[in-house]
């Protein structure tokens, strides 16, 4: 498994803070969200507020719709550790 390098967590970003961040600089509200994905405005809030966790289907639809990676949403803050590169 020489070909994957280990993540390195940087930044204390929640999945909530994740979807909200993304959601906002695709400058869509709550509700216009919602209606794109089918995930009650209620349930969103819950999500970005860390009250419901996201959960695999809802990460992907959300991803789709964020157009963004589902990894983007469920692991947020991470990146690659390049100092242990072979």
């Amino acid at each position: 498994m020489k070909e994957y390098q280990k993540a390195k967590k940087t930044t204390d970003v929640s999945v909530g803070d994740s979807v909200r961040i993304i959601r906002e600089l695709q400058e869509l509200s709550q509700n216009q969200l919602a209606v794109l994905t089918g995930i009650p405005q209620s349930t969103l809030s819950a999500i970005e507020n860390n009250r419901v966790r996201l959960g695999v289907e809802r990460a992907k639809v959300l991803a789709k719709a964020l157009h963004c990676h589902p990894a983007v949403l469920v692991f947020p803050g991470w990146e690659l550790d390049d100092s242990k590169a072979a």
